[in-house]
């Protein structure tokens, strides 16, 4: 039994799938379109909102070096994620990685932690927009009814329509074409990074340099916690995380990986690229760079703008431009959270449905869903799917508690997607691989360590959310995956034919 839970799929044969006229994928993207996509899924509420949080909270103005310290921890994942998204460029990102190097049974785990965590951060993302863009449209005199807000009424219904219709719409959006979505998306991405680089230029006129000082304010003990939402490191080894300090810059790190999350989505995109072995490395690397550029440079100016202790948690860039005398910047920052939430939320949907996609195509979801369409060529089945799902859920739910689900299921995704290069290195020595993590097991190893430490400082209760699904998901494997196992089945029948039954004399 453990021989078939832990049986590999060839990478040779998981790039001869991809070739199957009934599920193969349109390759239409470039290294641009795979930049752009990077940009799009990162540059979210984290650079609009994260910043005035860990700055009053955790690090002071040392902010900026918390965004380093998170970039970091995702450039290593990065570097793993590029060389086997060149390797093996095949759509399902790390569960399409964990086949080929841990095993079907760990590949099953892996895509059912990406199926949460993209669906979850969908709705979460499209939930956000909402809130923006009420706001928006009450500033013009336009109220919709509380039971459209996600309110209830007087009727005690709520439901945020506009939560649900932009779901609905980016999924007819990716129905149609990856190509379109790409197009779509580098127009919202032009007008978010305007809208950042807007804020950086015109903020760095009004900084005032006492505000920079202390630069890393002293220490101050978080209050001890022994509920589910204190930090599972805290539980576990009685160690409390502090405030400010140089330990608190870590501690802001941990809480800032929001801002980073989204750039392994754009290894789902594999199989739709033209040149995967070139373009993927450019693609993951460089959106990567550019964001922590900006994340960095947007943490200086407004902690420049105004002393960190007095910054404002929901809004902190809007609210250090009126704190300056010039309250319009607010319209503006506002105007640009909601057009990149757009793409956020349309990047996590197109990541979500690869993932089904790949798992359905294996065999491990029902092969209905692995077909795509005949003009498209996209797969539209669980793209329709998982869209409308998605769209009932962001109507009924905040989500805000369970945003933190987002987060464990991306670092654990690292950490899969680490451990995988150092196996299929040790296993698939004669690969031919365009691009080579540096340093490996080095780079590997510390990538696994610095996931692992940020998952122990979320709380314990996340976890216990983390067990439940993963339960789940144990049972829909062994009730239904492991039976339909494409892979499975493919060995039963080359051992039928090598070992046939002998026939019945008696």
């Amino acid at each position: 039994m453990s021989s078939t839970l832990f049986r590999t799929k060839k990478v040779e044969q998981s790039i001869l799938d991809t070739e199957e006229p009934e599920h193969a994928l349109k390759k239409s993207l470039s290294a641009l379109d795979l930049t752009v996509f990077g940009v799009g899924v990162i540059i979210g509420t984290g650079i609009f909102v994260l910043t005035g949080k860990v700055a009053k909270e955790n690090a002071g103005p040392a902010v900026s070096l918390a965004f380093v310290v998170a970039g970091v921890v995702c450039a290593l994942a990065a570097l793993c994620y590029a060389e086997f998204a060149s390797t093996v460029p095949v759509a399902g990102s790390a569960y399409t990685f964990a086949y080929a190097s841990l095993g079907e049974l760990p590949a099953w785990i892996i895509g059912w932690d990406l199926v949460l965590e993209f669906a979850l951060g969908t709705a979460v993302v499209a939930v956000g927009w909402s809130g923006y863009v009420r706001s928006l449209l009450d500033n013009a005199g336009w109220h919709l009814p509380d039971y459209l807000s996600g309110r209830e009424g007087s009727s005690g219904f709520g439901f945020d329509i506009l939560a649900a219709a932009l779901v609905l719409v980016l999924t007819a959006i990716l129905v149609i074409g990856v190509k379109l979505s790409a197009r779509v998306t580098t127009v919202v991405v032009a007008i978010k990074v305007t809208v950042v680089m807007i804020v950086i230029i015109a903020g760095a006129f009004f900084i005032v340099g006492d505000n920079y000082t202390p630069f890393i304010p002293k220490v101050r003990a978080q209050e001890a916690g022994s509920s589910l939402n204190a930090p599972l490191v805290q539980l576990i080894f009685g160690y409390t995380p502090t405030n400010f300090g140089v330990m608190g810059i870590f501690t802001a790190a941990s809480v800032v990986f929001f801002a980073f999350i989204g750039f392994d989505v754009v290894a789902t995109a594999a199989e739709e690229t033209k040149n995967p072995q070139r373009d993927m490395p450019r693609g993951i690397m460089g959106s990567l760079f550019i964001c922590t550029a900006l994340y960095v440079a947007v943490s200086i100016v407004v902690t420049g703008m105004q002393r960190y202790d007095r910054l404002s948690i929901d809004a902190p860039l809007a609210d250090a431009f009126k704190a300056t005398g010039h309250p319009w910047y607010a319209g503006v920052i506002s105007f640009g959270a909601a057009v990149g939430l757009t793409t956020v939320c349309m990047i996590l949907l197109l990541g979500q449905t690869r993932v089904f996609f790949a798992m359905s195509r294996d065999g491990l979801l029902p092969r209905f869903f692995s077909r795509v369409h005949p003009r498209f060529r996209t797969p539209h089945r669980p793209t329709i799917l998982l869209g409308v799902i998605i769209a009932i859920v962001a109507g009924f739910t905040s989500l805000s508690e369970l945003a933190e689900l987002v987060n464990i299921g991306t670092l654990f995704a690292f950490v899969v997607v680490a451990i995988g290069v150092v196996i299929l290195r040790h296993t698939r020595p004669d690969l031919h691989r365009s691009f080579r993590t540096p340093l490996v097991p080095l780079v590997p190893i510390v990538s696994v360590l610095a996931s692992v430490w940020l998952m122990l400082n979320l709380p314990a209760e996340t976890w216990l959310r983390f067990a439940v699904w993963m339960v789940i998901g144990f049972g829909v494997y062994f009730l239904y995956g492991r039976s339909h196992s494409r892979l499975g089945r493919h060995e039963e029948t080359t051992e039928a034919a090598v070992h046939p039954p002998r026939p019945n004399t008696q």
